[in-house]
């Protein structure tokens, strides 16, 4: 077992290795510059993710889309995953992140423009699309779109499932000291009420759940801002001196390399926000929009909201932290993020505590739905009640088990799954640049597509 579990983190290291982060953020700055800069639409794009289009079609709002996709991005990543680049990659590796994630915002607006393009409707109404979809009816590659379902079926148990509840169970365990079996209990008939109504149940418990967790998550960051705001401006400046500079090291740093700052901060960034995983499509496809850049937009916000937003956020309280607080030890990752929060008397913990297993919970819910699709997608609409039976005791067991392998396999899983992914998006630039010049450029947003 020893040997299979030395394999397993070979192969992920070896998948997410440089080959992977330079075809990734190449992909978001190559597909940033022949849209011509799609983020300028930003604002416009969040306006439209909060408007109802009611002379669309589709089976949930495009803020349901949004939020059940931003439920299962906005995880554990961003508290743990910043914390583990500040660790090792030291304060630089925190702009590395953001630059990612704003390139990162033009491959989710073309991930969201394919998966309305190609979707397909079913014989009851439903609409089913992402990168399955645009391979097998964009590209008529039917055997990549298999193997894509393939790899996100199996990564969803992993990334999306059992290592979610794992830290929740765990988080509680040493918290109040409440056994993982009861919590993996009531975890599992949690996700049981929810997803066993479909996306519509999906949608609406992410669309409460969501903004009400990301607010608190925000709320208690800026908490820390403001009792370490004597030492942001020097945060700042160590932020961006460590980022392009060796020899930048200060606050309790050790210093870094210009290589690891950018290889840690690329890396967590692209795996935080998911932008080229091909994940959040699946759910786009789903939403009420009346041409495919409208859905484009909204969907490209989910990457703003979750790394340039909440990981830039998470990376300033760790930095500033270390900076006012010497005695915490930055090198390592999650107790990294455990000892910021703590300084916030009273209630550092418990914001820390909530904000960690709605993160975890909002994660399965969402990916719950991106393996049902895949599935579905593989054998159709009969099996899909065996996935979500399976599903909610893969909740359970991932609460009880130690998974220090499965790990391994879902990073393995979620690297396979870019690679047709980026196939899709990279052969099908001309249709991005056809309807992002037919419909932003020329202002024919509302326009209905064809």
């Amino acid at each position: 077992m020893e040997n299979f579990a030395a394999l397993i983190e070979k192969v992920s290291g070896a998948l997410w290795g440089w080959p992977m982060i330079i075809l990734l953020l190449g992909t978001h700055i190559y597909l940033t510059i022949i849209l011509k800069f799609p983020q300028r639409k930003i604002f416009t794009a969040i306006r439209l993710s909060v408007t109802k289009d009611k002379a669309a079609t589709g089976d949930v709002s495009q803020f349901g889309a949004l939020a059940t996709s931003l439920a299962a991005t906005i995880g554990t990543g961003n508290i743990i995953g910043v914390a583990t680049a500040v660790a090792f990659g030291g304060p630089g590796a925190v702009l590395w992140m953001w630059l990612t994630g704003v390139f990162g915002i033009a491959t989710k607006y073309s991930e969201g423009l394919l998966a309305i393009k190609y979707r397909v409707k079913t014989a009851d109404g439903t609409m089913l699309g992402g990168p399955m979809y645009a391979l097998e009816r964009g590209l008529k590659m039917k055997w990549l779109a298999v193997l894509f379902s393939i790899f996100t079926a199996v990564a969803a148990f992993g990334i999306g499932n059992t290592v979610q509840a794992n830290s929740i169970s765990m988080l509680v365990d040493e918290t109040y000291n409440i056994s993982p079996v009861i919590t993996g209990a009531l975890l599992s008939l949690a996700t049981a009420l929810v997803i066993l109504f479909g996306v519509k149940g999906i949608a609406k418990v992410c669309g409460a759940l969501v903004p009400f967790m990301a607010l608190f998550y925000v709320a208690g960051c800026i908490i820390i801002l403001m009792y370490n705001w004597s030492y942001l401006g020097e945060t700042f400046s160590l932020i961006f001196n460590s980022a392009f500079s060796a020899k930048a090291a200060g606050g309790g740093f050790l210093g870094t390399t210009v290589m690891m700052a950018a290889r840690f901060g690329i890396a967590r960034g692209l795996f935080s926000n998911e932008s080229g995983l091909g994940s959040a499509p699946i759910v786009a496809a789903a939403a009420q929009t009346r041409n495919p850049v409208r859905q484009a937009l909204v969907s490209s916000t989910g990457t703003f909201w979750d790394t340039v937003i909440v990981c830039a956020l998470t990376g300033l309280v760790l930095v500033s932290s270390v900076i006012a607080h010497p005695d915490i030890d930055h090198t390592q990752g999650a107790a990294l993020t455990k000892a910021a929060f703590s300084k916030i008397p009273y209630i550092g913990s418990w914001i820390l505590t909530i904000g960690i297993i709605t993160f975890a919970f909002s994660t399965i819910l969402g990916w719950s739905y991106y393996g049902e699709k895949a599935v579905e997608y593989l054998g159709g609409k009969k099996i899909i009640i065996y996935y979500r039976l399976f599903w909610i005791a893969a909740v359970f067991a991932g609460s009880v088990l130690n998974l220090s392998l499965v790990w391994g396999i879902a990073d393995s899983m979620n690297a396979l799954m870019a690679i047709p992914n980026l196939v899709a998006l990279l052969l099908l630039s001309r249709v991005l640049i056809k309807e992002t010049n037919k419909y932003l450029w020329s202002r024919h947003l509302d326009d209905e597509g064809e």
